[in-house]
């Protein structure tokens, strides 16, 4: 059997942004963008739920119907947890905005990550070798922090 003095791996880097006012506008904008999505989602969500309860009433004869109000309960029990579903992600969005309102400039935030790969070897230490981030400022590379 042989073996291997070194070896690629995959590992996570950590993108690491310095707020900045284009920074800023950038992650409002973005997030404003969203809240309008979601918030087309409820409008949408709301029309869509009224018109297949509107057919289930109008395609049977007798709309009080005990297994025609069951299907329209079903329906609005559907919509009602989609619509909470939505508004949790609303109200996720609108405490991001909150919370990037209130960063200081230059202060140093995470942004996401990217994957990259290394190469290791019999000695290495592995936890220095996953452990590295980069710092950008306005998508420029201002450092790449390698813990080796």
């Amino acid at each position: 059997m042989e073996t291997k003095n070194s070896i690629s791996i995959k590992r996570s880097i950590a993108i690491k942004a310095i707020v900045t006012p284009i920074w800023k506008e950038d992650a409002e904008k973005e997030l404003s963008n969203a809240i309008s999505a979601v918030d087309q989602q409820l409008s949408q969500l709301e029309q869509e739920g009224q018109q297949i309860v509107s057919n289930i009433r109008s395609q049977s004869v007798n709309p009080l119907d005990p297994r025609v109000q069951e299907q329209v309960g079903q329906v609005q029990q559907q919509v009602g947890a989609k619509r909470n579903e939505l508004e949790e992600q609303k109200r996720n969005l609108l405490q991001q905005q909150s919370q990037v309102r209130d960063l200081k400039m230059d202060e140093i935030v995470d942004q996401g990550q990217v994957d990259s790969f290394c190469d290791v070897s019999v000695g290495d230490n592995l936890i220095k070798k996953m452990q590295v981030s980069i710092t950008v400022k306005d998508g420029i590379i201002q450092s790449i922090n390698n813990n080796e």
